[in-house]
C-alpha cells in the first residue's frame, strides 16, 4: 500500500469554535503521527497564527499556510516552497483597492522579515478584532502612509469589511487570471473578508506539490468552507465537517462529526487506530 497525506483545514474544521483543539483531538493525532500518519494542515492563517491555535499538535513534516501561498517546515520556519506576485500584479491590485476606498492589512517582506502593515487611522471593527485577539504578534506594524503601507515585497491583501464594499474589488480581481480572490464571512462573525493572492495560491496547488515532495500516492482531505471545494477535488477523499456548508457536503465523499465534536479526530481513530504505518 502506498503512502497517504492526511491534510486538515483548521478553522470550523480541526478548530473548535474556541479556536482551539480539544485534548481529545490532540492525543489521538499526535498518538497516530508517532505511530507513523503523515498529517498536516492547510490554513489561510499564518505560521505565526497557526501555531498558537495548535500548540500542542505533532506536526513533523511541513504545513501550508496563507491559503497555499506558503509549504513550511514548522519546526524552523524555513519556506520550502511559495507563490508570489509579480511587481505588476502588485501594483495592478493596489490600485484597484484603492479605487474603491479600502485599506488593506498587506503581508509582506520588509527587508526580508514578514509584516503586516495596516494604518490604524483606516481601523474598522473586524481589523480591530483581528489585531485585539493576536496579543504580541511581532509582525504588526502600524504605518500611516500608503507608501509605507505597501512598501516591501507583498504577497497577500486582506480586505475586511461589509460585503457591499468588498463585492466590487472581488468581482474585478476574482476575473483576473492572475489573481485567486476569496470572499467570505468571517467564522462567528458579522464582517466578511476578501483575501487577494496570486493565481497558484491555493491549498489544492500547494497539497499537489507538498503529495510530491514527500512522495506520497493519495490525499484524505478535511474542510468545511467553500474555499476547500477545489482542495476535496484533488484529494482521493474527503470528508466535510457536521458544521460545513452545504456547497462542500455536496462534493464530500462523506460527512463526518462537527468541529465541536473532534469530527477529524475520531474519523482517524475509527479507520486509522489499528493500522500500522511504520514502513509503509
Amino acid at each position: 500500500m502506498g503512502k497517504t497525506l492526511y491534510v486538515t483545514d483548521l478553522d470550523g474544521t480541526l478548530l473548535n469554535r474556541q479556536d482551539k483543539i480539544s485534548p481529545f483531538s490532540i492525543e489521538t493525532i499526535n498518538k497516530l503521527v508517532e505511530e507513523g500518519m503523515l498529517f498536516t494542515y492547510a490554513t489561510a492563517r499564518s505560521l505565526v497564527s497557526a501555531s498558537v491555535v495548535t500548540k500542542g499538535l505533532s506536526t513533523k513534516i511541513p504545513v501550508i499556510a496563507y491559503n497555499g501561498a506558503f509549504i513550511i517546515q514548522p519546526s524552523t520556519g524555513e519556506i520550502l516552497a511559495k507563490e508570489d506576485f509579480t511587481d505588476e500584479e502588485r501594483t495592478y491590485a493596489r490600485r484597484i483597492i484603492g479605487e474603491h476606498g479600502v485599506s488593506p492589512m498587506v503581508y509582506s517582506f520588509v527587508n526580508g522579515v514578514e509584516k503586516v502593515s495596516w494604518i490604524p487611522e483606516r481601523e474598522n471593527d473586524g481589523v480591530k478584532r483581528y489585531l485585539n485577539v493576536r496579543p504580541g504578534d511581532k509582525r504588526f506594524r502600524a504605518v500611516h502612509d500608503d507608501e509605507a503601507l505597501y512598501e516591501g515585497e507583498v504577497f497577500y491583501y486582506t480586505c475586511i469589511g461589509e460585503r457591499e464594499e468588498l463585492q466590487p474589488i472581488y468581482d474585478v480581481l476574482s476575473a483576473d487570471s492572475r489573481y485567486r480572490v476569496t470572499l467570505q464571512q468571517e467564522l462567528y462573525r458579522p464582517e466578511y473578508w476578501c483575501e487577494i493572492m496570486p493565481a497558484r495560491a491555493s491549498k489544492s496547488h500547494a497539497i499537489a506539490r507538498f503529495k510530491e515532495m514527500c512522495g506520497c500516492d493519495r490525499v484524505i482531505s478535511f474542510g468545511d468552507a467553500a474555499n476547500d471545494i477545489p482542495m476535496f477535488e484533488i484529494s482521493d477523499e474527503c470528508y466535510a465537517v457536521e458544521n460545513a456548508v452545504d456547497a462542500l457536503k455536496a462534493v464530500a465523499t462523506g460527512i463526518i462529526a462537527g468541529n465541536d465534536d473532534d469530527g477529524v479526530a475520531k474519523w482517524l481513530i475509527e479507520k486509522l487506530g489499528n493500522k500500522e504505518f511504520k514502513g509503509k
